[in-house]
């Protein structure tokens, strides 16, 4: 858990050979007298997590360059000699905010990340949620907000919730990085107002007992009061429940884990990977 951590590394994400010969170094540096049990991976995507399939364990169809059709956990567990726990990034930090962070014990919990990308992880259950290939939140299709002709950065579908709120559609639409704007810039209004749009969409759909917000962008915590406003607004009385019409600050948070929630995450996919074993 998070008083248990005793080494970290970081280094950044290149090409996947670079990348996992650094990960495959880690292990094999700080892991003494083969006490290594199993590791975990919470990967971004998309990924293939169906143990049936012939691509299980394999980064798929990602935009990120050289990293398609990676076989990750193929590679992992056959130079370190473990099991690998493997899921997407956001189901690892839905998993670490749900067992130690601001979602414990809420399940159905629900974690969306906004950063360089924007993604989402759903705990439901007693387990992250996979399906047909797993969750893609942050492809959502929105509405425009009034006025906003910005045609979205997502290579597949432009508009949608990635295209017009990440941190890739900010620095596009100001000429900047986002933490670099000021507070009470108008963009952050935009951007609180697609991010309620999308959490109401999964409020409807999952009815999670807790949603947290985390990545890069949701830093900016002015967000957070501006997102609260938009998705009562949105909503407009229709979802009943002393949480959201009394505290909804306490039901829309920043992550408690801070930047080590895929990270704790990655560790219980571990544990688990190791008791399955």
């Amino acid at each position: 858990g998070p008083d248990d951590i005793v080494a970290v590394r970081t280094f950044p994400t290149t090409g996947p050979v670079e990348t996992l010969d650094n990960v495959v170094r880690f292990f094999q540096e700080e892991v003494a007298n083969n006490t290594l049990q199993a590791i975990g991976v919470a990967s971004f995507g998309p990924i293939d997590l169906d143990h049936a399939s012939p691509t299980y364990g394999y980064i798929t169809t990602t935009p990120k360059a050289g990293w398609q059709h990676t076989n990750v956990v193929g590679t992992l567990g056959s130079r370190l000699g473990v099991p690998v726990g493997w899921d997407t990034d956001v189901n690892g930090a839905a998993l670490g905010e749900f067992r130690w962070g601001a979602a414990k014990d809420a399940d159905p919990v629900v974690y969306i990340t906004v950063g360089t990308g924007i993604g989402g992880g759903a705990y439901v259950n007693g387990s992250p949620v996979h399906g047909l290939i797993h969750p893609e939140m942050g492809h959502l299709l929105v509405p425009a907000v009034d006025g906003d002709t910005f045609p979205g950065v997502c290579p597949y579908h432009g508009r949608c919730l990635e295209g017009l709120a990440s941190g890739p559609a900010i620095n596009a639409r100001a000429g900047r990085p986002a933490k670099e704007l000021a507070p009470d810039n108008p963009i952050w209004e935009l951007e609180a107002q697609y991010l309620a749009m999308a959490v109401s969409n999964i409020m409807y759909v999952l009815s999670p007992k807790r949603v947290v917000l985390g990545g890069g962008v949701m830093e900016q915590r002015q967000l957070f009061p501006r997102i609260h406003h938009h998705v009562l607004r949105l909503q407009n009385n229709y979802l009943r429940h002393p949480i959201l019409q009394q505290n909804i600050a306490s039901y829309i948070v920043p992550p408690g884990l801070g930047t080590h929630s895929g990270v704790l995450g990655a560790l219980e996919l571990a544990k688990l990977a190791a008791t399955a074993s």
